[in-house]
């Protein structure tokens, strides 16, 4: 089966890429560590903004704890799955397409839970995965199948995969991401081309569906996740229209659905179980509806964004607005009179992230992941009653500038920018 490079071995500015992860490390922020170093950083300014009252959440993510209306004395492991346990099945295969009887659940501590556990089931010791998307599939993925003895072949879209499928014996397992992390979202009929390449080749489909299980269905008009004829697929109940807690949710054949459960369980991945009622009260309450408007919102900081002159730096997609780290970085260093990049991109996007949270309140989603999956500042679902509280989308777009100008000041003493994303 042929092997598809899904990025060139350096950035822009010739800087190798790092291992899993399609940006560069830096002397900053060299490693997972650093990664944490940092995000406790970001931490103490959080605590502070938020007492203050001046903390603005535009992750895009939702990851509280929101109970509903259960009984306290429910919160308990032995007691939420008795409880909740049959109504969070219906709840959930409702949610992402499945057949009750056909169809499982299993709720896991994370997505990246809910992928590793799917990998551990459905790939062997050497065997070669392809997965196919508009971008990449997350490094989250990548990692999976490594640790259940596979390796991943990146394929962009149907014709590239039709290739990589060309020269395989036996029908072998593709992972589908329809929105990477790129957020550039396959278009329907892409989609549908793909899934048909890998059907004709009896293919079995994984689909990580971390944003695309909501987006896919409410934005693009696409098919839920099991509607897709996969054997299983994730998302995150975190994401676009639900309510958290920050877990996995899987859902697919019973059969593997009941082997995924099992090495959950023995690598202790599942979700506690008094977790359940905040689960169900999440997908109980989801509508489509809010997907959109947080996409309407988006779009209106993209052209609050661009009316401000900073269209250099944005790349828009159909659901959301990215600020490319390499182009952040050229960007600061224009405005700092800049002429040898002191530092890598993904340290620039980290940089002008914790400058938006430090003098301005606003908390990105470049703190949400560790270690992030992409080098850009990225900007997508925004809750408009959060843009409405911070002063509108004019309001951010002047952040976003005055935190540029700032970051190119910085770059003319690299150490500043050390202090900046990981203290003295």
């Amino acid at each position: 089966m042929e092997t598809v490079d899904r990025a060139a071995p350096t950035d822009r500015f010739g800087n190798p890429l790092a291992d899993a992860l399609p940006y560069a490390r830096g002397d900053i922020i060299r490693g997972t560590a650093d990664d944490h170093a940092k995000l406790r950083r970001a931490w103490r300014i959080v605590e502070e903004r938020h007492r203050a009252g001046t903390l603005y959440n535009f992750t895009g993510l939702e990851r509280s704890f929101v109970p509903g209306y259960a009984d306290p004395a429910l919160f308990d492991d032995e007691l939420a799955p008795a409880f909740y346990g049959e109504r969070l099945e219906e709840l959930a295969l409702e949610h992402l397409g499945g057949v009750p009887g056909r169809d499982d659940v299993l709720v896991t501590n994370r997505l990246t839970a809910a992928l590793f556990v799917a990998m551990q089931v459905l790939v062997r010791p050497g065997d070669t995965i392809v997965g196919v998307s508009p971008g990449y599939s997350h490094p989250a993925v990548l990692r999976a199948v490594r640790a259940a003895g596979g390796h991943l072949s990146e394929t962009r879209g149907a014709d590239e995969l039709a290739e990589a499928l060309s020269g395989s014996e036996e029908p072998p397992l593709v992972v589908l991401t329809r929105l990477p992390v790129t957020y550039e979202p396959f278009g329907n009929d892409e989609l549908e081309a793909a899934l048909a390449v890998a059907r004709e080749r009896n293919a079995t489909i994984f689909a990580d569906d971390a944003g695309g299980a909501r987006v896919g269905p409410a934005v693009l008009g696409q098919p839920k996740t099991l509607e897709l004829g996969v054997i299983a697929g994730a998302t995150g109940l975190d994401k676009y229209g639900t309510t958290g807690p920050r877990l996995g949710l899987l859902a697919g054949r019973r059969d593997l659905v009941g082997q995924m459960r099992a090495r959950a369980l023995q690598l202790g991945m599942e979700a506690r179980p008094m977790l359940y009622p905040a689960v169900v009260h999440s997908l109980a309450g989801y509508r489509p509806e809010r997907v959109r408007e947080l996409v309407a919102a988006t779009e209106q900081l993209y052209e609050a964004l661009q009316a401000r002159g900073l269209g250099d730096v944005l790349t828009r997609t159909q659901v959301a607005v990215r600020l490319e780290g390499e182009d952040l970085l050229a960007e600061a260093m224009r405005r700092g009179n800049v002429s040898e990049p002191p530092i890598v991109p993904i340290e620039a996007t980290a940089a002008l992230a914790m400058l938006l949270l430090r003098d301005h309140g606003i908390l990105t989603v470049h703190f949400a992941a560790l270690p992030p999956g992409t080098a850009a500042l990225l900007l997508k679902f925004i809750p408009p009653e959060t843009l409405e509280k911070l002063g509108g989308p004019d309001a951010f777009a002047s952040a976003v500038d005055t935190s540029l100008d700032e970051l190119g000041r910085l770059l003319a003493t690299p150490s500043d920018v050390r202090e900046l994303l990981l203290g003295r």
